[in-house]
C-alpha cells in the first residue's frame, strides 16, 4: 500500500522514514497536483488551528478516490486540536482515522503505523479496517 506524506516542519517525514516502508510519496508545494494511479495512505500533519495543510487538501481534491485511510500529526497542546487534520479527512472522505501521533511519533507509534499499513495491504478489500 502506498504512504503519501506531506510534512510542514520535518515531523511526519521523520516518522514516515522510521517505518522505512518502500512505496512512499512525499507531497510538498510543487507536486501537489500529482495523479497517483493505485490506493494510499495519507499521512498529514495539522497547521493552524486544526486545518489541513493546503497540499493536502489539492491532492485530495485530485486523488481521494484511492484514498484508504488516513493517519495524523499534531501536538497535544492544541488540546482538541491535536492532529484535527486527520479527524477532517477522515469525515470528509469517508476514510479510517487509523491513528493520531505526537509530532513525530514514538517507537511504538512508528511500528503501530506500519502493522496498520500492512494489515492494511494485507487485507484490502475483504475486510473492514478498525478506526482510531
Amino acid at each position: 500500500m502506498k504512504v503519501v506524506f506531506y510534512s510542514f516542519t520535518g515531523n511526519v517525514r521523520r516518522f514516515v522514514k522510521r517505518t522505512e516502508l518502500d512505496n512512499t510519496l512525499e507531497i510538498n508545494e510543487t507536486n501537489a497536483s500529482e495523479e497517483v494511479t493505485e490506493p494510499f495512505i495519507i499521512v498529514t500533519g495539522t497547521i493552524g488551528f486544526g486545518e489541513v495543510p493546503q497540499p493536502v487538501q489539492q491532492f485530495l481534491e485530485i486523488n481521494h478516490e484511492n484514498l484508504k485511510g488516513v493517519a495524523a500529526s499534531g501536538n497535544r497542546n492544541w488540546g482538541s486540536n491535536f492532529a484535527k487534520a486527520g479527524t477532517t479527512i477522515a469525515d470528509t472522505y469517508h476514510v479510517p482515522l487509523l491513528m493520531k501521533f505526537e509530532l513525530h511519533g514514538n517507537s511504538q507509534d512508528t511500528t503501530e503505523f506500519k502493522e496498520k499499513v500492512v494489515n492494511f495491504y494485507e487485507n484490502y478489500g475483504t475486510k473492514t479496517v478498525q478506526a482510531y
